[in-house]
């Protein structure tokens, strides 16, 4: 009231209703606020369930749920309870005079005395909250330890089984933890409440009343206590740590053995007498014993723990290091071979010959003749150009290799789907109703040979266009589930009702297209006032709820990538970067690999998968989905599918005798199928996963080596070269590559997954490794062809040295790129035929401005010292092989018989590819994308003339590496 009112006036009207309608206003502001978000948590559960329904897998659902509410709760109460139960008995054991304090100690307490009851309940249910939903969040590791199963396999140092560090260390650490926090916490609010009660003064020194004390000495027991336990615990901790001594590696070195782990044992022993001090404090009240034992612990933990270990390192192991851990590599050898399942590689010696002689790849004709020239990498553009039809069709930026039966062969093919793109609209295109009612799906299968091109260079299509022709059969082209497909759509509509899905172009139609409505079981029914507002509030438009276009039949497609799909029933699993398409049973699906993992297995080292599975072609889109960063154990056990069409999920038991995998499914029982449940028509097109193969590769790299004293020194380490190719711009390592082809102890060729090696410090080839990839008897079976370490044979980055440095390739290629062409280089691979090491790299050529795409034009190969630059992969063998490879590829010759040059005269054959080259620029400018095609055919036949006019038709020598 201001001094200058009169005690009896009233409050003015204006000055009681402003802050109290502020305060109304910042309520409700509160209210509807809080709806809102609990509005669309709602939203999101609700949905989500309705999502799990709509694909079978509400079990999933259920027991994520079930276990995260079972944990929130069991560890929310209890704390909230210890908590409350701790802040009441340090009120209730309070002093009855308090002596008066500073006047914020006064204040504070006079507030809690007035609200008591309120705060204990506020400050224990918000811990306990917080508490509970990080307890919720290691759903996971509560399952593993619940569900469990035994591996069989026992740890070298305490004979326990593998699970016990998988499953049931990492729960039992996070108990320990959880109980550390909850006695932290007790301590905290209890001091906080004997503070402000009296029990705790600051007077030159803390001091605790009598009852304080003993309330402080059973919180202070309890927590030693734990300790104590975790250090008996870390004992056992010991076989799954890295101490940095050897980067990655996990499990006992010599100083953990003989000196950490008794340490711990005696640790642990020392904790456990200072807790009872503690303890006996609770009656004796006296802080010398007490004191006696945290000094001792202390102490020890410096001395013993610290500085012994430290010592019996630095001048009992270093100095012998390699006798020492001799015992300890060969566990870490062992276990580390079998924990990423290369225990069984065959590794064979491989005396490569570099010298050629005529018909020498005779024995190795089926290999040479499956050779796959299409490189997925390069040929997307190729695709898109070709293939596209609509700018609201793509294909993706990497390609994907599979095989399929044609013509009753077998045939390596470069496949893809016609998938939409919304990003192909033009602006005034794209409405709501156009991007989420129209334009829903994408259409059709498209693939080519691998090992063949046409006289162009276009690839060979076995299946193409729209509607889809070709050799695959009659299946359902549409693509409703892909990888670039909408957020969500919504589709379909009652029977007799005008199609509104725009399906496919079409001239024969009246409006230049087909219209499709959509007769599939995938997505959720959303015909309901309910349903649409619920996606409403997922999707945060208005337009669900208000559209006239929705209708009682229409569904919502959503969660459409397939990775997304498989991930979201099986959170457990850890997923390959790559989902591939195939024709199956009349459907198009995606196929894929589901790992599962752990970093866990004792003695084995860690990987991160991100690191080990990256190359020149990784890409933010093409990423392994994991629940965990690093790794010590992986297995490929679950083949999963995903229906293009309705989007159906379905996962297979491949390695169903994997420990992980049997956990996981009693976890979930149900919702994986059996191997035998596999479809002979899927099975055909299961491959061996491209990310386990590049970990164990990484693996390998190191382990292939098994005696532990040569390991120790290193000196037989491989790694992974560098992609060499042009094209990937020296991006990271070189990729694995999916082709046909025979090992030395093989019977015939088989669909397989390769890559090479290099010394560690060396440019030189050192190691080819393949796997069979087919499904199959042999399926998973590794082989590594290790060259002799005296042989200086030409590894990739010194083969791809070779082609750019040759005068005669370098003459071509430079002719290639004159006026607005550019050269492509595609991928490197190795292969193990003629006794030798055999590199062939396709050469693409393609327009540098406007609208371009690569085309195969040119072959080069190089076997030893020697290559060739030719027009056909035939040509090129036969050249390198002395006129006569002893293989015949299948491709037409591309220059008359004997290699002769067409014309006979150097100018003419200039002249000739300076008119092609002409040619060539205006079919560019006109946008005659054929006449392009030809005019590059004759430019490389019009180059080959004038080498060989020049230099004779002789291949030249690459430099001697």
């Amino acid at each position: 009231m201001s001094m200058f009112e009169p005690e009896d006036a009233e409050p003015r009207a204006a000055d009681a209703p402003g802050p109290r309608r502020g305060r109304r206003l910042l309520v409700l502001l509160a209210a509807a606020v809080a709806l809102l978000i609990v509005t669309g948590i709602v939203a999101d559960f609700w949905t989500d369930l309705l999502w799990f329904r709509s694909v079978g897998f509400t079990r999933v659902f259920r027991t994520q749920l079930l276990t995260k509410a079972g944990l929130f709760v069991a560890f929310a109460l209890p704390v909230a309870a210890i908590l409350a139960a701790n802040i009441t008995i340090a009120y209730r054991v309070r002093p009855p005079f308090r002596p008066r304090r500073d006047t914020t100690t006064e204040e504070l307490w006079r507030m809690f005395e007035a609200r008591r009851r309120l705060v204990t309940t506020g400050v224990a249910a918000g811990v306990g909250l917080l508490v509970g939903w990080v307890a919720a969040g290691e759903w996971r590791v509560f399952l593993q330890w619940h569900h469990g199963v035994r591996f069989g396999v026992t740890d070298p140092q305490f004979g326990l089984d593998v699970a016990f560090y998988a499953f049931g260390y990492p729960w039992w650490r996070f108990l320990l933890g959880a109980a550390f926090t909850t006695v932290l916490l007790a301590m905290l609010v209890a001091l906080a409440t004997h503070h402000l009660a009296g029990g705790l003064r600051f007077e030159g020194r803390p001091r605790l009343t009598s009852a304080a004390q003993a309330h402080m000495s059973l919180l202070i027991g309890l927590f030693v206590l734990l300790k104590a336990v975790a250090y008996w615990l870390d004992r056992y901790g010991l076989a799954i740590s890295s101490d940095g001594v050897f980067p990655g590696w996990t499990g006992l070195k010599y100083t953990q053995a003989n000196a950490v782990l008794p340490v711990k044992a005696i640790m642990a022993s020392i904790a456990v007498i200072c807790a009872g001090l503690f303890f006996v404090n609770v009656v004796r009240r006296s802080w010398l014993l007490p004191g006696i034992g945290i000094g001792l612990l202390l102490f020890s933990a410096v001395l013993i723990g610290g500085i012994y270990p430290v010592l019996v390192q630095q001048f009992y192991v270093r100095p012998a290091e390699a006798d020492r851990e001799a015992q300890f590599i060969a566990r870490n050898i062992a276990a580390t071979r079998q924990a990423y399942g290369v225990q069984d590689a065959r590794i064979q010696n491989y005396d490569a010959v570099t010298d050629v002689e005529p018909g020498q790849l005779r024995a190795d004709a089926d290999t040479t003749a499956s050779v796959r020239l299409l490189d997925p990498s390069v040929v997307s553009s190729t695709y898109q150009q070709l293939q596209q039809v609509r700018g609201f069709y793509a294909f993706a930026d990497l390609l994907d290799v599979d095989r399929y039966l044609i013509d009753g062969r077998h045939q390596d093919t470069v496949v893809a789907v016609r998938e939409l793109n919304l990003s192909g609209l033009g602006q005034g295109q794209r409405t709501w109703v156009n991007q989420h009612l129209r334009y829903t799906h994408g259409f059709g299968f498209v693939a080519a040979r691998g090992n063949t091109r046409n006289p162009d260079g276009k690839p060979t299509f076995v299946e193409s266009d729209i509607p889809p022709q070709g050799k695959l059969g009659k299946y359902e082209p549409r693509i409703y589930f892909g990888e670039q497909s909408p957020e969500y759509s919504v589709v379909g509509a009652p029977p007799g009702a005008a199609p509104q899905e725009i399906d496919y172009p079409d001239d024969t139609s009246p409006t230049g297209q087909r219209n499709n409505t959509y007769r599939g079981t995938g997505g959720v029914p959303v015909g309901s006032l309910g349903r649409r507002l619920l996606f409403s509030l997922r999707f945060g438009e208005e337009k669900i709820l208000l559209s006239s276009a929705i209708n009682a039949e229409s569904r919502i497609l959503y969660i459409r990538h397939p990775r997304e799909r498989v991930a979201k029933v099986a959170p457990w699993l850890t997923l390959d970067s790559n989902a591939y398409p195939a024709v199956v049973g009349g459907r198009i699906v995606w196929i894929i690999d589901g790992y599962t993992t752990t970093n866990g297995f004792p003695y084995s080292t860690r990987v991160t998968l991100d690191e080990a599975t990256a190359d020149s072609l990784t890409s933010p889109e093409r990423q392994v989905i994991t629940p965990r960063e690093e790794i010590n154990y992986i297995r490929n056990s679950v083949k999963a599918t995903v229906d293009a069409y309705d989007g159906t999920v379905t996962l297979y038991a491949w390695d169903d005798t994997d420990p992980v995998l049997r956990t996981w499914t009693r976890a979930f029982p149900g919702t994986v199928k059996p191997r035998s449940a596999i479809p002979p028509e899927l099975l055909a097109h299961l491959r061996y996963p491209e990310d386990l193969f590049k970990v164990q590769r990484e693996i390998l790299a190191r382990y292939h080596v098994t005696d532990p004293q040569a390991f120790y020194g290193g000196q037989d380490f491989w790694r992974i070269p560098d992609d060499p190719t042009e094209g990937s711009g020296h991006r990271g390592r070189q990729p694995a590559f999916y082709l046909t082809l025979r090992m030395p102890d093989q019977p015939r060729p088989t669909f397989s997954l390769s890559t090479t090696f290099v010394p560690a410090n060396r440019p030189n080839l050192a190691a080819f490794m393949a796997v069979d990839a087919e499904p199959g008897e042999d399926y998973g079976t590794i082989r590594v062809l290790q060259l002799p370490r005296t042989t200086a044979i030409p590894g990739p980055g010194q083969v791809q040295n070779n082609f750019n440095s040759d005068s005669r390739v370098a003459q071509i290629i430079n002719l290639l790129r004159r006026g607005e062409s550019d050269v492509v280089y595609g991928n490197l691979l190795t292969l193990p035929v003629g006794g030798g090491l055999l590199y062939v790299e396709p050469i693409y050529v393609k327009a540098r401005s406007g609208t371009s795409y690569p085309l195969l034009q040119k072959v080069l190969v190089g076997f030893g010292d020697r290559i060739a630059f030719e027009n056909t992969l035939q040509e090129a063998l036969d050249a390198v092989f002395q006129g006569r490879a002893g293989t015949t590829t299948g491709e037409a010759p591309a220059t008359p018989p004997g290699g002769q040059p067409a014309s006979g005269d150097l100018n003419q054959a200039l002249a000739d590819a300076r008119k092609a080259l002409a040619d060539a620029e205006r079919a560019r400018v006109a946008g005659d994308w054929a006449a392009y095609g030809e005019a590059q055919r004759r430019l490389a036949e019009a180059i080959e003339r004038a080498t060989a006019a020049q230099q004779g038709s002789q291949p030249s020598p690459a430099p001697t590496p």
